[in-house]
């Protein structure tokens, strides 16, 4: 398949994200304000993709991130490495009373009418205390990667973590790595470090390095800069507002290659359709839709791209590496956690068409 891409055929990892690992406390259906319990889940948006491709997919990826001496950064450790992915840490020793700290995530799950709800505590985060020159890119690098990998929750943490992003795919192009950036636009973290227009000039530095990208309408227009498509979509599932983008974000980003996103509908909390569309190289693709019984929707988006990647990666065709991604980022809402417990057999066989029937 001509995805555009010149893709290393092997390397010591098949993947390599740059971003921060986070703790989430997961009250479930009980609003946090009413919580008495909850779940420790071990997420992160670069993280999740890196996670999904050695658990479920099989590859040998890895993670370059900021990891702090403390018993949190120990029980997020021990899920990296149950995961599969292999950590570059840059550490940090806390001092018991200010920090710095792994980030916490707060979120319950909602239910029916009720939506799902998230803040965050990033008071002093070690990776937004990342800078250029904390990673050996050369020793990573020297090895072979075949991706590279990174995310806009990534580049707004700090004045310094876009640069780190910079620095990390210009190594990785010079050693012949695809990279991707997945948008991810977080209005809360980018008003923190000069709003809109800061995020605007700092991604746009960003993706003049990339050859994938990952996001959807509001990504395109508040992380791009690119004003909303002159076609209204007639439903969240339409991809015509998005179509209608991708000639300004190939004009702004010619060497851009791949450029997709998840479509969904959000009937009630636990009810989604789900669809995803992409172009890659010139040619339009478009996922099949299905109706999500979704326990838990966070991490869906990076579950798609994980899918994606590995499509693409495999040499699969395009339409192929769309419906592995719509398929498992499908699978993934059904699990409580942010990153994936299905095997890529259960991914090939709904993106098939396979059906919920149990398997004896």
């Amino acid at each position: 398949m001509n995805y555009g891409l010149s893709i290393r055929q092997e390397g010591a990892l098949d993947f390599l994200s740059l971003g921060a690992l986070i703790h989430r406390l997961d009250p479930g259906i009980i609003p946090f304000r009413k919580a008495t319990e909850c779940q420790i889940q071990v997420s992160g948006g670069e993280f999740n993709v890196a996670a999904n491709l050695a658990d479920c997919f099989r590859l040998q990826t890895g993670i370059a991130t900021a990891m702090v001496d403390y018993p949190v950064g120990d029980l997020i450790a021990e899920r990296v490495k149950a995961m599969g992915v292999k950590p570059f840490y840059k550490r940090f020793d806390h001092d018991g009373v200010t920090g710095p700290n792994m980030a916490t995530v707060y979120s319950d799950r909602g239910a029916g009418v009720r939506a799902p709800v998230v803040f965050y505590n990033r008071s002093n985060e070690a990776a937004a205390r990342l800078m250029p020159g904390d990673f050996n890119w050369n020793a990573i690098f020297g090895a072979g990667v075949r991706w590279f990998h990174s995310g806009g929750i990534f580049a707004a943490l700090s004045a310094t973590t876009s640069e780190v992003i910079i620095e990390g795919m210009q190594a990785a192009k010079a050693a012949g790595a695809v990279v991707s950036f997945d948008l991810n636009f977080r209005e809360k973290l980018w008003k923190v470090f000069g709003g809109g227009d800061r995020a605007v000039s700092v991604i746009d530095r960003i993706v003049k390095n990339v050859d994938v990208l990952v996001g959807n309408e509001e990504d395109l227009q508040k992380g791009l800069g690119i004003p909303g498509p002159e076609v209204a979509a007639k439903s969240k599932l339409d991809p015509s507002a998005f179509f209608g983008m991708i000639d300004r974000v190939v004009q702004k980003h010619p060497q851009v290659k791949i450029v997709a996103t998840t479509l969904r509908e959000v009937h009630s909390t636990n009810r989604h359709s789900w669809g995803a569309v992409a172009w890659i190289n010139g040619q339009t693709h478009v996922s099949p839709t299905c109706e999500l019984d979704v326990i838990d929707r966070v991490g869906g988006g990076d579950g798609f791209a994980a899918g994606l990647f590995y499509g693409v990666l495999s040499g699969e065709p395009a339409g192929e590496a769309i419906k592995l991604g719509w398929a498992h980022g499908a699978l993934l809402t059904t699990f409580p956690g942010d990153t994936t417990m299905a095997t890529v057999e259960q991914v090939r066989a709904f993106a098939k068409g396979g059906s919920a029937r149990i398997q004896r």
